[in-house]
């Protein structure tokens, strides 16, 4: 594990136990130089390999892997952001906005598109798709749903094998699934419809991909909608009885961006973090699990992808947010 050193929540009592961290890892503790704080919505069997890999190449650098829910990280960033020397997460609205309200460092010379990327303080380093998942064996016999439609037509069909069997995000809590909700809805009114049908059917709500795909595996639920292509993909491997569906209709891509944070005092340490996850290969293949950020110069791709553009902020209004978990609640909660 490369002196890869793990070192739990209980191991620091001096740090305090009013902090509720999902997880906390220390990678390559004892090292002599920088100790970076990094703050995370994404899983950390997801984002090890990659920091394994960079206290590898970095052995003078240690880590300290905090995960939060993207809702939540923006909230602790704003009110501590000294606290933290890099930020990443998947909730591109939240991220971009932290970022125009000054509380990133920017950065020059990092190779990404200009798509993404906002004001060299923001950067988007992979392409992660939302995908439905199910369990084959509410399927057997039947036609799996390639299209939205195609699974509010599965859903009304046999209402009985369904219900209470859905998951999706609760958008009211997660910033992630706010996010591909209002994009969902911008793209095609189906949207709607899908969550009227969901709602009739006593849909489950979740605050991430992660517990959807496991309540997926023990046959809680039956069918999970828009959880994120990475998770899907890692979650999914080697369970038969589980497929994960890109819709054919349309798709929402997000990108999982990074940033440094404003008031870090381990800048150099910091910029060669974002550095690496952007630019540097991995000494192995395995250490990245997510997919690549797409290049700049395939058009349709960059379409295809909520871009880091004023357009994210509009539904970060008070007012229109308002409204949109207000329609969203008369659709799920019924």
């Amino acid at each position: 594990m490369r002196d890869l050193i793990f070192v739990t929540l209980f191991l620091f009592p001096s740090l305090g136990s009013a902090e509720d961290w999902e997880d906390r890892l220390v990678f390559n503790d004892g090292a002599q130089g920088a100790h970076l704080r990094v703050i995370s919505s994404t899983d950390t069997v997801l984002f090890a390999p990659l920091i394994e890999d960079f206290v590898a190449q970095n052995p003078s650098i240690s880590i300290e892997y905090l995960v939060s829910g993207t809702a939540d990280i923006d909230k602790r960033v704003r009110a501590t952001p000294d606290a933290f020397d890099v930020i990443v997460s998947s909730a591109m609205d939240l991220q971009l906005k932290l970022a125009n309200d000054g509380f990133a460092l920017p950065l020059d010379d990092m190779q990404v598109p200009p798509w993404a990327q906002w004001h060299h303080s923001l950067f988007a380093f992979t392409s992660e798709p939302a995908t439905i998942v199910i369990n084959r064996t509410a399927f057997e016999g039947q036609p799996i749903p390639q299209t939205r439609q195609g699974l509010i037509e599965a859903l009304r069909e046999r209402p009985e094998v369904f219900r209470g069997k859905i998951g999706t995000y609760d958008v009211r809590q997660s910033g992630l699934g706010y996010l591909f909700a209002t994009q969902d809805a911008r793209a095609s009114e189906t949207y709607w419809r899908l969550m009227e049908v969901m709602g009739g059917l006593d849909v489950r709500l979740y605050c991430c991909s992660g517990e959807m795909i496991t309540d997926l595996a023990d046959g809680t639920i039956l069918v999970a909608y828009n959880v994120l292509g990475s998770y899907a993909a890692v979650r999914t491997e080697g369970k038969d009885a589980l497929e994960v569906i890109l819709p054919s209709d349309f798709q929402t891509t997000m990108m999982r961006t990074v940033m440094v944070s404003e008031a870090t005092r381990k800048a150099e340490a910091a910029e060669r973090f974002v550095r690496y996850l952007i630019t540097e290969e991995p000494a192995s293949p395995d250490s990245k699990p997510f997919l690549p950020l797409l290049t700049s110069g395939n058009a349709s791709n960059e379409q295809e992808t909520i871009g880091l553009n004023p357009a994210l902020l509009t539904f970060l209004d008070v007012l229109k947010r308002k409204k949109f978990i207000s329609a969203w609640e008369n659709a799920v909660i019924q």
